[in-house]
């Protein structure tokens, strides 16, 4: 029985055909490193336009005017989603949504490093009718913003209604002259002994204060919110505040905003898609496919495995050869070829059947004259070895050659 199908060459074996196979694993690859990249990005590709108090939304709570005038002006922003990139001697804007938002991890991680917080101010909700926009339902309890620091920096938090009038800068020698804000309808001040007062309104209630050497508290965010940078005169000064509480030598300015739940862990899968992995993953990527190439581009034809029981007499002879081996009785079977050498000159010559063996060898010995059938039988006969049975065959093949020409 054969181990493969006995089929025309050139026709196809399987259920499809070899292109279709082809097409159809290279649209699951693809897929499958398209599932794989989108996995690994998606949190990026969250737009955070969710209405908080933070640099990614556009409501007039948030701050992404501001990172975008940064962003106009030269000043590097950078929107901080892992804990890990605080870690650095920029100046990093932390904006709160509550002031019951924990704050322990973020300023452990930036230490003696600049950092602004900006403090919460309004109560909104959802815009039912535009995504990412909010309604201001009203300003939040005093107690939420006063409860950012505590118990570790109490404070107290005071709103009243101005006219607009400008706010002072307590050291104006040291700041910048475009640091020059007018202050909002309803101002937000803080009152604290351990705050040192570095912006102030007409009375001197803090509205800029610093609590160790980099770390400051900003108690009104409508002064760099989307809803202040629509005034170009706050604008200006809003860059000049980013300026005037950065580290010297700094280059950029961090914008965080894991103290808005949009922060996330450093993802394995996207480490593999950037630098310095990217580049083992492409030589992985390439090796696949070289092999995927070596697989269905082979070193000349297929080659089939053989029939376990091979057709024709071919065969037959062939396996009653190896079974005479196995056993053996090589060496017995010189005197049966002779026989049938005897046989075949018989009818080659037209012998009577009837002569008797001693005068039958007699006229085979007579028909060569170059080579003796006696003594090339009698070499038959005695063979007891492979080597010898295959001489003395050999020579009997030649004795009858010679006797037909």
């Amino acid at each position: 029985m054969s181990e493969v199908a006995i089929q025309p060459s050139g026709e196809a074996s399987g259920a499809f055909h070899a292109r279709t196979m082809l097409l159809i694993t290279a649209i699951g690859a693809l897929a499958f490193i398209a599932m794989l990249v989108l996995g690994a990005y998606a949190p990026d590709l969250r737009s955070g336009r969710n209405g908080g108090a933070h640099a990614l939304s556009n409501a007039a709570t948030g701050f992404s005017g501001l990172v975008r005038l940064a962003e106009a002006t030269g000043h590097k922003p950078a929107i901080v989603h892992v804990l890990a990139d605080l870690d650095s001697e920029d100046l990093a804007v932390v904006t709160l949504d509550h002031g019951s938002t924990q704050l322990g991890d973020i300023l452990a991680k930036r230490g003696a490093r600049a950092t602004l917080i900006v403090l919460p101010k309004w109560e909104t909700s959802p815009d039912p009718e535009k995504t990412g926009w909010v309604r201001v339902s009203g300003l939040l309890p005093a107690s939420d913003p006063a409860r950012t620091l505590y118990p570790a920096v109490p404070f107290g938090i005071v709103r009243e209604k101005t006219r607009g009038e400008p706010l002072r800068v307590v050291d104006p020698a040291g700041a910048p002259p475009e640091l020059r804000f007018l202050a909002p309808k309803i101002l937000q001040t803080v009152s604290s002994k351990q705050m040192r007062p570095l912006i102030v309104n007409a009375r001197g209630a803090i509205v800029l204060g610093q609590l160790s050497p980099r770390l400051y508290i900003l108690a009104d965010p409508d002064l760099i919110n989307n809803h202040g940078m629509a005034d170009e005169h706050q604008a200006r000064a809003a860059l000049a505040l980013l300026d005037y509480v950065n580290s010297t030598g700094a280059d950029a300015v961090l914008f965080d905003v894991t103290a808005n739940g949009l922060g996330r862990s450093r993802s394995p899968l996207k480490l593999a898609f950037d630098a310095p992995f990217l580049g083992v993953t492409l030589i992985i990527f390439a090796a696949m496919l070289l092999a995927a190439w070596q697989a269905l581009n082979r070193f000349g034809p297929v080659r089939r495995p053989e029939r376990a029981i091979a057709f024709g007499k071919a065969a037959l002879v062939d396996n009653s050869a190896a079974l005479i081996r196995k056993a053996g009785r090589e060496a017995h079977l010189g005197g049966r070829y002779l026989e049938v050498i005897r046989e075949r000159a018989v009818t080659l010559f037209r012998l009577p059947p009837t002569l008797d063996a001693q005068t039958l060898n007699s006229r085979l010995e007579a028909l060569n004259s170059h080579r003796s059938f006696a003594a090339t039988a009698e070499a038959a006969n005695r063979a007891v070895t492979r080597d010898e049975l295959l001489s003395a065959a050999q020579s009997l093949n030649e004795w009858l050659r010679e006797i037909q020409q």
